[in-house]
């Protein structure tokens, strides 16, 4: 019996005390921040792309808890699943310059990141046309689809501090719907957003944001984004 009691005791792990669980954790989170020769605390917008779960949207929960049932009592409804919610939300930057100046779609793509937290897809012409000097299958432009908490998110910095940033901003048109909810937006400077560094831009450009609602007309859709916060103008 005292063999077996000295050969447990050998197995037995050794307990380690909470400061060298915390230091062992310290080690390994400063070894995953340094992998792929970055240093510590060098967490960028590209480590978001690469797959880190984003913590729960803001304007989601809001939008759950207080706006929801409001928006449901405003329109009539008697069942939550009849509330038209955002379905995703895409953005286009068309690059026509891109044909003569292929480089500009680095920075279009790096810039389009910033914004949206996600890489894009880079746009290819889908026929030739000789006026434009363009070739079927030529890059021209960049393009991203954003869903599910990363839609709420972007959706949010629109709002609240992208669009106020417009140079006279009034409100946007109300009227810009397609006749089944969905909304498209003209933004003429990417510079609105305040993640886009304004000493590195090498050229305004625009792009267009599109977001697809599951509202059935176009008044609905119109009470979801403006319960949301879109700023509409009065016309």
């Amino acid at each position: 019996m005292a063999e077996n009691d000295d050969k447990t005791e050998k197995k037995a792990k050794p307990q380690l005390d909470e400061a060298e669980i915390a230091k062992k954790r310290a080690e390994r989170a400063a070894k995953k921040s340094g992998k792929g020769g970055k240093g510590e605390g060098a967490a960028s917008t590209f480590d978001y792309v690469q797959g880190e779960k984003p913590g729960p949207a803001r304007l989601r929960m809001l939008f759950e808890k207080e706006i929801g049932p409001k928006l449901l009592a405003d329109l009539g409804f008697k069942n939550k699943m009849q509330l038209p919610r955002l379905v995703k939300i895409t953005l286009n930057m068309g690059l026509g310059e891109a044909v003569s100046n292929p480089k500009i779609l680095d920075t279009a793509v790096e810039e389009m990141i910033a914004i949206a937290g996600q890489k894009p897809v880079v746009t290819k012409a889908k026929k030739s046309i000789a006026t434009f000097k363009l070739r079927e299958g030529q890059k021209i432009g960049a393009m991203v689809t954003l869903r599910r908490d990363r839609m709420w998110e972007f959706f949010d910095r629109l709002v609240t501090l992208a669009l106020p940033r417009v140079r006279d901003f009034k409100g946007v048109s109300p009227k810009a719907f397609d006749g089944r909810g969905n909304y498209s937006l003209g933004i003429k400077e990417q510079i609105i957003f305040p993640e886009i560094n304004f000493d590195r831009v090498d050229k305004i450009k625009g792009l267009n944001v599109s977001i697809v609602t599951s509202a059935r007309t176009d008044d609905q859709g119109r009470a979801l984004l403006k319960a949301l916060g879109m700023p509409f103008r009065s016309v």
